[in-house]
C-alpha cells in the first residue's frame, strides 16, 4: 500500500511545476536578469540616438530639397551647342579642334 501511495505522490509531483529550494540558483538567475536589464537599457539608448539621427537626416534632406541641392534632383543637362556658338568659340580660341576631337 505504501508503494502505491509513493507512486501516486510521485505522479502528482511530476505534473506540478517543481520549486527549486536550492539557494545556489538564485544568484545566477538575478545575474541573468540584471544582464538582460542592462542590455535592454543599451538598446533603448541606441534606439533613442538612432531616432534623433533620423530626425536630423530628414531635416537635412528637406532643407536640401528646398534649396535645390537635392540628391534626387537629377543630372545637369548638357546643352547641345549650335554651329554658330561653336564657330564663335573657335574664333575666340576657347575650343581647339585638334585637342577636343571635333
Amino acid at each position: 500500500m505504501e508503494e502505491e501511495d509513493k507512486k501516486q505522490e510521485d505522479e502528482k509531483k511530476e505534473g506540478e511545476p517543481q520549486q527549486d529550494t536550492d539557494k545556489g540558483s538564485e544568484p545566477q538567475t538575478t545575474e541573468l536578469i540584471s544582464r538582460a536589464d542592462a542590455a535592454a537599457e543599451r538598446l533603448e539608448a541606441a534606439n533613442k540616438k538612432q531616432e534623433e539621427l533620423l530626425k536630423r537626416q530628414e531635416n537635412l534632406e528637406a532643407r536640401r530639397a528646398i534649396s535645390g541641392r537635392s540628391e534626387m534632383g537629377g543630372k545637369e543637362e548638357k546643352k547641345e551647342e549650335t554651329p554658330e556658338e561653336y564657330a564663335r568659340k573657335l574664333q575666340s580660341g576657347e575650343v581647339n579642334p585638334l585637342k577636343d576631337g571635333k
